[in-house]
């Protein structure tokens, strides 16, 4: 599936309407009670990323990419400003997101935790590497800490097997990990004192 292929007959029969770009988007549109003050400040902040960005038919995964990369994810407002900017429908927007893995509907932590499972890192104990981690952060792969701090993903290879068992924290290798090395990272980390050495 290709940005492409989503937009494409978009305006053909039995497609939903869409709405027309500027001006606040409607209670009904939005399917919820009236915005907060801070949601009014990020559909703001959503709204100029969109007008800043390029237009036209091949625009929807640029457009994503730049939302997700200034926020952090696409907010649910995002997907109604682009099908108002675009004339796309909300549906279309959401089967794109849903079909690449790179994007994410769910805010996403300050530290992406990649705890690697490959072959050489579960051979050497990867798995209870991960259950460590899991019981560090209180979360499960896939999810996010409450406070925004943590969110942890299970690989299936990160591509260091010399230095397993390994995990990957936002563009920070660690390798040769112990239960107790892994937590350890973790705790500096959210005390904002990491001094573990990356690659270690």
């Amino acid at each position: 599936m290709t940005d492409s292929c989503a937009l494409k007959d978009i305006r053909g029969g039995g497609m939903p309407a869409v709405r027309k770009w500027g001006g606040p988007l409607s209670q009904a549109s939005r399917g919820r009670q009236p915005l907060s003050k801070e949601d009014q400040v990020l559909e703001a902040q959503v709204r100029d990323i969109i007008s800043r960005g390029p237009s036209g038919k091949g625009a929807l995964i640029p457009l994503l990419q730049m939302v997700q990369q200034e926020v952090g994810y696409l907010p649910k407002v995002s997907i109604g400003l682009l099908s108002a900017r675009l004339g796309v429908p909300e549906s279309r927007i959401y089967g794109v997101v849903t079909f690449y893995a790179q994007f994410h509907l769910k805010p996403r932590g300050k530290y992406i935790v990649r705890v690697c499972q490959g072959t050489a890192c579960h051979v050497r104990g990867g798995k209870i590497i991960l259950q460590a981690v899991e019981d560090q952060l209180g979360i499960k792969p896939g999810d996010t800490t409450g406070d925004l701090l943590f969110t942890l993903e299970r690989v299936a290879c990160l591509g260091a097997c010399g230095l397993a068992p390994t995990m990957i924290v936002n563009d920070d290798t660690y390798g040769r990990l112990t239960p107790a090395k892994a937590q350890k990272i973790l705790d500096n980390l959210a005390k904002g004192t990491a001094d573990e050495a990356a690659g270690s």
